[in-house]
Protein backbone atom coordinates (compact mmCIF):
# COMPACT_ATOMS: atom_id res chain seq x y z
CA UNK A 1 0.00 0.00 0.00
CA UNK A 2 1.64 3.16 -1.00
CA UNK A 3 2.76 6.16 1.35
CA UNK A 4 0.87 9.19 1.90
CA UNK A 5 2.48 12.34 2.27
CA UNK A 6 0.51 15.25 4.65
CA UNK A 7 1.84 18.64 4.30
CA UNK A 8 -0.81 21.71 5.61
CA UNK A 9 -0.71 25.29 7.64
CA UNK A 10 -2.74 23.86 10.08
CA UNK A 11 0.18 23.77 12.66
CA UNK A 12 -0.40 21.21 15.85
CA UNK A 13 -1.44 23.15 18.65
CA UNK A 14 -5.02 22.01 17.33
CA UNK A 15 -7.39 19.13 16.65
CA UNK A 16 -6.84 19.74 12.38
CA UNK A 17 -4.48 17.30 11.98
CA UNK A 18 -5.51 14.88 14.31
CA UNK A 19 -9.15 15.03 12.37
CA UNK A 20 -7.58 14.69 9.29
CA UNK A 21 -5.33 11.49 10.60
CA UNK A 22 -8.52 9.73 11.80
CA UNK A 23 -10.50 9.98 8.23
CA UNK A 24 -7.20 8.65 6.78
CA UNK A 25 -6.60 5.91 9.66
CA UNK A 26 -10.35 4.71 9.25
CA UNK A 27 -10.77 5.03 5.42
CA UNK A 28 -6.96 3.13 4.28
CA UNK A 29 -6.50 1.49 7.64
CA UNK A 30 -2.99 0.83 7.70
CA UNK A 31 -1.60 2.86 5.15
CA UNK A 32 1.10 4.98 6.15
CA UNK A 33 0.97 8.86 6.75
CA UNK A 34 3.71 10.54 7.05
CA UNK A 35 4.10 14.12 7.85
CA UNK A 36 6.16 16.63 5.65
CA UNK A 37 5.13 19.83 7.45
CA UNK A 38 2.08 21.42 9.40
CA UNK A 39 4.13 24.87 10.13
CA UNK A 40 3.61 26.89 6.68
CA UNK A 41 2.70 29.97 7.36
CA UNK A 42 -1.24 30.15 7.61
CA UNK A 43 -2.72 30.86 3.89
CA UNK A 44 0.66 31.07 2.32
CA UNK A 45 0.41 29.43 -0.05
CA UNK A 46 3.60 30.54 -2.12
CA UNK A 47 5.77 28.48 1.13
CA UNK A 48 3.51 25.29 0.82
CA UNK A 49 4.34 25.31 -3.19
CA UNK A 50 7.86 25.64 -2.58
CA UNK A 51 8.04 23.04 0.25
CA UNK A 52 5.86 20.38 -1.68
CA UNK A 53 8.07 20.82 -5.01
CA UNK A 54 10.88 20.31 -3.39
CA UNK A 55 9.77 17.27 -1.00
CA UNK A 56 7.47 15.17 -3.25
CA UNK A 57 9.99 14.07 -6.13
CA UNK A 58 12.12 12.30 -3.62
CA UNK A 59 9.25 9.86 -2.91
CA UNK A 60 8.80 6.88 -4.90
CA UNK A 61 5.70 6.38 -7.67
CA UNK A 62 2.37 5.57 -6.59
CA UNK A 63 3.17 7.84 -3.36
CA UNK A 64 -0.22 10.33 -2.46
CA UNK A 65 0.34 13.49 -1.43
CA UNK A 66 -2.02 15.25 0.54
CA UNK A 67 -1.67 18.93 0.93
CA UNK A 68 -3.71 21.80 2.23
CA UNK A 69 -2.99 25.53 2.43
CA UNK A 70 -6.37 26.67 1.42
CA UNK A 71 -7.50 30.38 2.30
CA UNK A 72 -10.10 30.14 -0.21
CA UNK A 73 -11.77 26.87 1.21
CA UNK A 74 -15.49 27.53 1.04
CA UNK A 75 -15.51 29.64 -2.39
CA UNK A 76 -15.90 28.74 -5.80
CA UNK A 77 -12.10 27.34 -6.26
CA UNK A 78 -11.90 23.96 -7.83
CA UNK A 79 -10.95 21.07 -5.53
CA UNK A 80 -8.50 18.29 -7.14
CA UNK A 81 -6.53 15.25 -7.61
CA UNK A 82 -4.20 15.04 -10.10
CA UNK A 83 -1.68 12.28 -10.90
CA UNK A 84 1.89 13.29 -12.83
CA UNK A 85 4.85 11.69 -13.23
CA UNK A 86 3.24 8.12 -11.37
CA UNK A 87 2.20 10.25 -8.03
CA UNK A 88 -1.28 10.93 -6.95
CA UNK A 89 -1.52 14.62 -5.26
CA UNK A 90 -4.95 15.91 -3.68
CA UNK A 91 -5.77 19.42 -2.68
CA UNK A 92 -7.10 22.82 -3.91
CA UNK A 93 -6.35 24.27 -7.27
CA UNK A 94 -4.90 27.61 -5.54
CA UNK A 95 -1.57 26.99 -7.08
CA UNK A 96 -0.22 24.68 -4.10
CA UNK A 97 -0.22 22.18 -6.84
CA UNK A 98 1.93 24.11 -9.54
CA UNK A 99 5.10 21.42 -9.39
CA UNK A 100 2.44 19.03 -10.38
CA UNK A 101 0.36 20.47 -12.83
CA UNK A 102 3.77 21.58 -14.34
CA UNK A 103 4.78 17.70 -15.34
CA UNK A 104 4.17 16.78 -18.64
CA UNK A 105 0.62 14.42 -18.82
CA UNK A 106 -0.79 14.93 -16.20
CA UNK A 107 -4.18 14.33 -15.51
CA UNK A 108 -6.84 15.32 -13.36
CA UNK A 109 -10.36 15.42 -11.80
CA UNK A 110 -12.59 17.68 -9.66
CA UNK A 111 -13.56 16.57 -6.45
CA UNK A 112 -17.16 17.29 -5.48
CA UNK A 113 -17.95 17.75 -1.41
CA UNK A 114 -20.31 15.71 0.17
CA UNK A 115 -23.49 17.18 0.62
CA UNK A 116 -22.61 17.22 4.64
CA UNK A 117 -19.16 18.11 3.91
CA UNK A 118 -18.40 21.12 6.12
CA UNK A 119 -17.63 24.85 4.23
CA UNK A 120 -14.51 25.63 6.19
CA UNK A 121 -12.49 22.15 6.33
CA UNK A 122 -12.37 20.71 3.04
CA UNK A 123 -9.01 18.89 4.02
CA UNK A 124 -11.45 16.56 6.50
CA UNK A 125 -14.06 16.21 4.85
CA UNK A 126 -13.13 16.17 0.92
CA UNK A 127 -9.63 16.29 0.26
CA UNK A 128 -8.92 12.87 2.82
CA UNK A 129 -11.54 10.98 1.66
CA UNK A 130 -10.14 11.13 -1.99
CA UNK A 131 -6.29 10.88 -0.57
CA UNK A 132 -7.62 7.27 1.71
CA UNK A 133 -9.37 6.41 -1.71
CA UNK A 134 -6.14 6.68 -4.01
CA UNK A 135 -3.88 5.35 -1.36
CA UNK A 136 -6.35 1.90 -1.56
CA UNK A 137 -5.71 1.93 -5.50
CA UNK A 138 -8.99 3.70 -6.53
CA UNK A 139 -8.89 5.07 -10.08
CA UNK A 140 -8.38 8.79 -10.42
CA UNK A 141 -11.34 8.93 -13.02
CA UNK A 142 -13.54 7.22 -10.22
CA UNK A 143 -13.15 10.02 -7.72
CA UNK A 144 -14.76 12.83 -9.85
CA UNK A 145 -15.27 14.53 -13.01
CA UNK A 146 -12.44 15.16 -15.64
CA UNK A 147 -10.73 18.59 -15.27
CA UNK A 148 -11.23 20.33 -18.20
CA UNK A 149 -10.32 23.77 -17.22
CA UNK A 150 -6.81 24.57 -16.82
CA UNK A 151 -5.12 24.30 -13.50
CA UNK A 152 -3.88 27.45 -11.49
CA UNK A 153 -0.58 28.14 -11.79
CA UNK A 154 1.85 30.26 -9.35
CA UNK A 155 3.96 32.89 -11.53
CA UNK A 156 7.23 31.66 -11.18
CA UNK A 157 9.54 34.76 -9.12
CA UNK A 158 11.27 36.70 -12.00
CA UNK A 159 14.81 37.49 -11.94
CA UNK A 160 16.11 40.72 -13.94
CA UNK A 161 19.19 42.24 -15.16
CA UNK A 162 20.62 45.65 -14.16
CA UNK A 163 23.81 46.77 -16.45
CA UNK A 164 26.23 43.84 -15.30
CA UNK A 165 24.44 42.62 -12.20
CA UNK A 166 21.48 40.11 -11.98
CA UNK A 167 19.10 40.63 -9.52
CA UNK A 168 16.79 38.25 -8.07
CA UNK A 169 14.88 37.94 -4.65
CA UNK A 170 14.12 35.47 -1.79
CA UNK A 171 11.29 32.83 -2.30
CA UNK A 172 11.39 30.91 1.22
CA UNK A 173 12.97 31.42 4.39
CA UNK A 174 14.58 28.41 6.37
CA UNK A 175 14.54 27.71 9.81
CA UNK A 176 17.81 28.68 10.65
CA UNK A 177 17.02 32.01 8.86
CA UNK A 178 18.54 31.05 5.04
CA UNK A 179 17.37 33.08 2.42
CA UNK A 180 16.90 30.80 0.03
CA UNK A 181 16.71 32.85 -3.91
CA UNK A 182 15.12 32.41 -7.27
CA UNK A 183 18.92 32.66 -8.73
CA UNK A 184 21.00 29.16 -9.42
CA UNK A 185 24.36 28.43 -10.57
CA UNK A 186 23.28 29.28 -14.70
CA UNK A 187 22.55 33.21 -13.18
CA UNK A 188 25.44 33.75 -10.95
CA UNK A 189 28.93 32.55 -12.09
CA UNK A 190 31.58 31.38 -9.81
CA UNK A 191 33.40 34.81 -10.31
CA UNK A 192 29.87 36.90 -9.35
CA UNK A 193 29.63 38.93 -6.03
CA UNK A 194 26.65 38.37 -4.12
CA UNK A 195 25.25 41.33 -2.39
CA UNK A 196 22.28 41.94 0.02
CA UNK A 197 20.69 45.40 1.64
CA UNK A 198 24.01 46.89 -0.04
CA UNK A 199 26.09 44.51 2.39
CA UNK A 200 28.63 42.27 0.16
CA UNK A 201 28.74 38.98 0.60
CA UNK A 202 31.34 37.50 -1.79
CA UNK A 203 31.49 34.72 -4.30
CA UNK A 204 29.75 31.65 -4.19
CA UNK A 205 31.06 29.41 -1.22
CA UNK A 206 30.52 25.41 -1.12
CA UNK A 207 29.28 25.34 2.15
CA UNK A 208 29.08 27.37 5.79
CA UNK A 209 32.52 26.14 6.79
CA UNK A 210 34.17 27.96 4.50
CA UNK A 211 33.79 31.01 6.31
CA UNK A 212 34.37 32.14 10.04
CA UNK A 213 31.67 31.85 12.52
CA UNK A 214 29.73 34.85 12.34
CA UNK A 215 30.07 35.75 8.71
CA UNK A 216 27.87 35.68 5.99
CA UNK A 217 28.30 33.55 2.96
CA UNK A 218 26.78 32.42 -0.39
CA UNK A 219 26.31 29.20 -1.70
CA UNK A 220 24.14 26.79 -4.00
CA UNK A 221 21.56 25.09 -2.04
CA UNK A 222 20.88 20.87 -1.86
CA UNK A 223 17.56 22.28 -3.82
CA UNK A 224 19.98 24.00 -6.62
CA UNK A 225 19.19 27.11 -5.51
CA UNK A 226 21.75 29.92 -4.23
CA UNK A 227 21.39 30.96 -0.49
CA UNK A 228 22.40 33.63 2.08
CA UNK A 229 23.42 32.32 5.52
CA UNK A 230 25.05 33.52 8.18
CA UNK A 231 27.45 30.29 9.53
CA UNK A 232 26.04 30.29 13.26
CA UNK A 233 23.40 32.95 12.88
CA UNK A 234 20.43 34.04 11.04
CA UNK A 235 20.95 36.02 7.61
CA UNK A 236 16.96 36.73 8.03
CA UNK A 237 17.63 38.68 11.38
CA UNK A 238 20.72 39.97 10.15
CA UNK A 239 19.70 41.63 7.04
CA UNK A 240 16.31 42.28 8.08
CA UNK A 241 14.68 40.70 4.74
CA UNK A 242 12.03 37.90 3.83
CA UNK A 243 10.47 36.92 1.14
CA UNK A 244 10.90 39.03 -1.66
CA UNK A 245 13.85 40.92 -0.75
CA UNK A 246 15.96 41.57 -3.09
CA UNK A 247 20.16 39.57 -3.73
CA UNK A 248 22.03 41.11 -6.23
CA UNK A 249 24.87 39.10 -8.13
CA UNK A 250 27.67 41.28 -9.89
CA UNK A 251 28.87 40.06 -12.91
CA UNK A 252 31.64 42.60 -13.59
Amino acid sequence: MPVITFLTDFGISDSYVGEVKGVLASLAPGVQVLDLTHHVAPGDVRAGHYLLSQIWPTFPAGTVHLAVVDPGVGTPRLAVALKAAGHFFVGPDNGLLTSAAQVESVEGVVLAAPAEASATFHGRDLFSPAAAALARGAELGALGALLTTPLTLLAPAAFHYEGKSVVGEVIHVDRFGNLVTNLTSAEVPAYAVLEVEDTEIGPLRTTYGDVPSGTPVAYVGSGGRVEIAVRGGSAARRFGIGVGGAVRARLG
